[in-house]
């Protein structure tokens, strides 16, 4: 029987358009088909064996159980995946990979023998709807289909399958240098079946794909490793048709093993995209900043007034959040929700990411688009009427809103960047208006949300509760790192929102008895985007190699293959939340890239 992995125990592989978890004893636990945010067809992941999974690995006898491999890598910088099985009769190795899609989605398992002679099984239980969905599985043509709704799974293989407790077989044996695959393919059930793979020729032109792409980046300093694999996730979640940008690619992962603080990720969030967007331009990738800003201006397009924190990943606009109850949730964390309600919340500070992101753009030399800088625009129009409002915030509290201090001073380089863009003579704008906004923006800020007995920044005007995006005041330029304010800041969240093992919570949580200021239950893991923006505060106020020592600290959270969850729970020693995590990601290429310009080199 086989139990949902840690996090940390999974792969990543994925076609740009959807992605899969690989365990690591072979088993596919999580594959959405055939989108990102389409229901899964393997949600083993947030339930059991009964909601579907997919293994692939050396034959075990009764009593037994699948064990994980011995080895595995991604090949060379790819989203090639190979895992390594040692048995008493040889080794054996399993290359799994989705092919950037032309045609329909593909999941594609080649299993080769190494040395000896070692049996193999493959249990395949495909269960639509996220479990939900018992399929009709039969044979057509020599292949192996199974339908339900508007949805149908083709497998190919050339070794012999049979059926048994709802679940398709295959037993086999494989010899050195011998290779056996097995394709699973995605096609509406009312139309023609998918052509059948070609898993060699597909395994070729992926690893081509990914290498020609990396050879792409421009950074070639310390870490680059850890950047070029971070970069890779990134790409992994990128939309290809239209350029929206996945926070991650799975719902539900919690924040607090068995807690409550559950979240569907499979959507673009404004906020992360920007700054994905960023790190893609600083490492050389603006192709896919071109195709980000395409699909922003698409996403808003005739309403920018009333901005979305976050859209579909086609930029669709409803979000609605349910509860899937047949589902127990991974390790009993409940509820498993689809959709995020959040959706409909304010947080000014998108605006300011948004204008960041677009003002990176502009100054980095990708091609003039006259109506993003009319967006652009339109948005601090919008901003100037709003921007003295409380909201949710950066964290999407469901708890009251607030004047959150990060909120205003996203707010400040809204207007900060447009001011510039302004200045550059490529756009009109009331330029004076606009810089005295500016002015009262962070004269406001300055004067309610710093605490001057503590010599802090606080979360919220008049509170005392410190947050760790006020590590992002001297990041944004709103205040020079040298700064007394930044300084005392950055000192203070280091004091109060540091675990034992120095990582940074974002901010204070309820305990067992009260709600917090997101109005939610029990506690959360260290952020590990806010761990990485304490340590670019260390470099930038000169406490150099302290940045360094915290960077290969967090280098050290990732997994064996290089990936990252939202947060690291620090009493149990291992990465909860959704996972991989772009905004875990991304901070991770900005520090790297922040201590090579510092001179901190090493690692």
């Amino acid at each position: 029987m086989h139990v949902a992995g840690r996090i940390e125990d999974y792969a990543l592989i994925g076609d740009m358009q959807t992605a899969a978890l690989v365990c690591r004893d072979g088993t596919v636990d999580w594959l959405c088909l055939p989108r990102f945010d389409s229901p899964a067809v393997f949600a083993g992941l947030l339930g059991t064996e009964e909601h579907g999974f997919w293994r692939m690995g050396p034959a075990y006898g009764p009593g037994g159980g699948p064990r994980p491999a011995d080895r595995r890598r991604y090949r060379g910088d790819s989203l090639v995946l190979e895992s390594e099985w040692d048995t008493p009769r040889g080794t054996v190795r399993v290359i799994d990979f989705m092919p950037p899609r032309d045609g329909a989605p593909q999941v594609i398992r080649i299993v080769e023998g190494v040395s000896g002679r070692v049996s193999m099984r493959s249990e395949l239980r495909m269960r639509f709807a996220y479990g939900w969905v018992v399929p009709w599985v039969h044979k057509r043509d020599g292949r192996t289909v199974a339908v339900a709704g508007p949805d149908s799974v083709w497998l190919d293989t050339e070794v012999e399958t049979y059926g048994k407790d709802l679940t398709t077989f295959s037993d086999f044996t494989v010899s050195p240098g011998e290779r056996i695959a097995f394709t699973i393919s995605w096609e509406p059930s009312h139309k023609q079946p998918p052509a059948v793979a070609e898993p060699e020729a597909s395994l070729t032109a992926t690893e081509e794909f990914w290498r020609e792409w990396v050879e792409h980046c421009t950074y070639h300093g310390p870490y680059r490793d850890a950047v070029v694999r971070s970069l890779i996730t990134l790409k992994a979640l990128t939309y290809a048709p239209t350029g929206g940008i996945v926070a991650a690619p799975t719902t539900s992962l919690p924040e607090c093993i068995g807690g409550v603080r559950n979240w569907d990720y499979r959507f673009t969030w404004l906020r992360d995209a920007a700054i994905t967007l960023s790190s893609l331009l600083r490492t050389g990738y603006r192709e896919e900043a071109r195709a980000w800003r395409e699909w922003l201006l698409r996403a808003v397009a005739g309403d920018p007034e009333n901005l979305q924190i976050m859209y579909g990943i086609a930029g669709e606009r409803e979000l609605g959040e349910n509860d899937l109850n047949w589902l127990p949730g991974y390790e009993n964390s409940q509820p498993v929700r689809v959709g995020n309600g959040a959706a409909g919340q304010l947080q000014l500070d998108v605006y300011g990411e948004v204008t960041e992101a677009l003002h990176l753009a502009h100054m980095t030399g990708l091609a003039r688009n006259d109506y993003a800088s009319l967006l652009q625009i339109k948005l601090i129009q919008w901003v100037e009427k709003h921007w003295d409002e409380p909201d949710e915030g950066i964290w999407e509290v469901r708890g009251p809103r607030r004047h959150f201090v990060h909120s205003k001073v996203m707010t400040w380089v809204a207007v900060d960047r447009t001011v510039k863009l302004i200045e550059s003579g490529d756009v009109d704008g009331p330029l004076e208006r606009w810089k005295d906004l500016r002015e009262t923006i962070h004269r406001d800020v300055c004067e309610k949300g710093y605490d001057k007995e503590r010599n802090t920044f606080t979360q919220s005007y008049g509170s005392q509760e410190l947050d760790a995006s006020l590590l992002l005041i001297p990041q944004m330029g709103f205040l020079p790192p040298d700064d007394k304010r930044v300084i005392g800041t950055i000192e203070a969240i280091q004091r109060e929102l540091s675990t034992e093992d120095g990582f940074i919570l974002r901010y204070p949580t309820s305990g067992e008895d009260d709600l917090g200021v997101d109005g939610l239950e029990g506690e959360e893991g260290a952020f590990l985007a806010c761990s990485f923006w304490l340590a670019d505060d260390l470099a930038m106020i000169g406490r150099v190699e302290e940045a360094r020592r915290l960077f290969e600290k967090l280098l050290s959270l990732r997994n064996d293959l290089g990936l990252l969850a939202e947060e690291w729970d620090p009493r149990l020693k291992r990465q909860v939340g959704n996972f991989p995590q772009a905004f875990s990601h991304v901070p991770l290429i900005d520090t790297a890239l922040r201590l090579t310009a510092s001179g901190a080199y090493g690692g």
